[in-house]
């Protein structure tokens, strides 16, 4: 369905485009949305940040989410996925992400905080979900610190994950929408793993096009449209 991550983000801002002259938040989840959404943010004349989750994986199967968790240590799982693999795997596994995003925190941004989305139309934006996990806790990490709008962005998920999403956010943007998805790579001719130093990579790049605050930027009030 797609070239790479540059070819659905193009696609991604065009299907956006309703939101420019507006100033949007763009908060990309790390690692793969990162790229995207420095493409969307330039497209819309927007500001780009990140907002850091992690998925819960199964036992056995890291790639499986059954869950996911922000980086304040609010975790999302389902009741059907803690009766599956008990309460006391999912806190044990959400405790060694917490501490994996904030490695992640201080590798990424480490002399600056997180864009506050209050009051800003803010996008949620990553190149898929199989599972809605990491993308639904990143919604919930969004809708606690009071966006004016909050969407969610995605190259492709399935249709039973665009509904639970629906009810997260106010409005949902996928480019495609497969009855039956087993990874989010499947529908990439190239979907090369996002390395920590692309991210760190593309975060400094976004910061030289003024889309990203810099240090002594974290204390003044976001741009107006």
């Amino acid at each position: 369905m797609f070239r790479d991550r540059i070819d659905a983000a193009d696609r991604l801002a065009g299907a956006l485009r309703h939101l420019r002259g507006l100033n949007p938040l763009i908060l990309a989840i790390p690692r793969g949305g990162v790229p995207m959404g420095a493409i969307v943010a330039a497209a819309l004349g927007g500001e780009l940040d990140i907002v850091l989750v992690r998925k819960l994986p199964a036992p056995g199967n890291p790639e499986y989410a059954i869950g996911a968790v922000g980086e304040d240590g609010a975790v999302y799982c389902s009741p059907e996925m803690r009766a599956i693999y008990g309460s006391d795997y999912v806190d044990q596994a959400a405790q060694e992400q917490v501490q994996r995003l904030q490695t992640r925190r201080a590798m990424y941004t480490p002399v600056r905080t997180s864009v506050d989305p209050e009051g800003r139309v803010t996008v949620v934006v990553d190149d898929g979900s199989a599972t809605g996990a990491t993308m639904a806790m990143a919604l919930r990490s969004a809708r606690a610190r009071h966006p004016r709008r909050l969407i969610a962005a995605l190259a492709v998920a399935p249709p039973e994950v665009l509904r639970d999403l629906e009810t997260l956010a106010d409005e949902v943007v996928c480019l495609e929408s497969p009855e039956h998805l087993m990874a989010v790579g499947q529908f990439f001719t190239d979907f090369s793993q996002v390395n920590d130093e692309a991210v760190v990579q593309a975060l400094r790049q976004a910061a030289q096009a003024g889309l990203l605050q810099t240090p002594d930027e974290t204390s003044r009030p976001a741009r107006q449209p």
